[in-house]
């Protein structure tokens, strides 16, 4: 065999200092590419703070938490939730316990029954339409007090508001009945 064939065949790392110089290169290239391109990707940028996106209003809205907690004694205090299903709070007044009458019973309905009743949410019957009503109201007061005070499909017992006496769901079941027929 002549010397050129083994020239071939041979390893271009000759030497002990070679070897230790691949291996240190083998091991830190990779680690400067990888921070070379974490730099790239989370480099210093400049912030312009009079931006809009960085205002206070701007800032507020972000952090503004997705939801509230409401407790189900609170739900009358509270007054109404839902005007007409537009998702901003309605006009009446708070109700107290001192309100009595109609306007205790409107307030009712709005804080507790309007939310499924107005918009027609999860099969409710809507106020005001005698077609949907007409087959309940025939079925008589008794069945509509049972169905609103125990619930009744999507409708859960006293239409989620547990705090109310049976006789201020019974009032409402009567006022959405008059507002029906």
């Amino acid at each position: 065999m002549s010397g050129s064939e083994d020239e071939g065949h041979s390893s271009a790392i000759r030497t002990p200092a070679q070897l230790i110089a691949v291996v240190i290169a083998a091991f830190a290239f990779p680690v400067v590419i990888i921070l070379l391109v974490a730099q790239l990707v989370t480099g210093d940028r400049p912030i312009d703070q009079n931006s809009p996106v960085y205002s206070d209003e701007a800032v507020a809205k972000r952090l503004k938490p997705v939801g509230e907690l409401v407790v189900a004694s609170d739900s009358l205090l509270a007054g109404a939730q839902l005007a007409e299903g537009a998702g901003e709070p309605a006009a009446s007044a708070p109700l107290t316990d001192t309100d009595s009458g109609e306007d205790r019973i409107k307030a009712i309905y709005t804080a507790s029954c309007a939310a499924c009743h107005t918009t027609g949410a999860a099969g409710a019957p809507k106020l005001g339409d005698k077609l949907e009503w007409a087959s309940r109201i025939n079925a008589g007061s008794d069945v509509l007090y049972e169905s609103a005070l125990k619930g009744k499909n999507a409708m859960p017992p006293k239409g989620g508001n547990a705090s109310l006496s049976d006789s201020d769901v019974k009032a409402a079941v009567d006022y959405m009945v008059s507002q029906s027929k």
